[in-house]
């Protein structure tokens, strides 16, 4: 598969998906099998996770991010990196 291939979708998070144009089967760094067949998406999260979703999920889950690849790059980057989130200090600790 083409690196072209991949397009940004969103739900609550953006993932970097393409449809299979054949089947495909992969085992996970975790050693879990995945089976695709052509119609359904490898899903990749940004964390580099990837698996399969069937074509009928992806499509009713997904929302395609049209042409977000060329305003936003480090999305479509391959290695996104993982941002830690930290709360702000409460406010009950700043009034006591």
């Amino acid at each position: 598969m083409k690196d072209s291939d991949w397009k940004i979708y969103r739900t609550r998070f953006l993932v970097r998906a393409k449809q299979l144009k054949e089947p495909l089967f992969f085992v996970d760094a975790l050693g879990r099998e995945h089976h695709g067949n052509k119609g359904d998406y490898l899903v990749e999260w940004s964390d580099g996770c990837r698996r399969i979703a069937p074509q009928e999920i992806f499509e009713d889950v997904y929302v395609p991010m049209h042409d977000l690849g060329a305003k936003c790059p480090l999305v479509c980057k391959r290695e996104w990196p993982v941002v830690e989130h930290r709360r702000p200090p409460s406010r009950r600790a700043l009034v006591s």
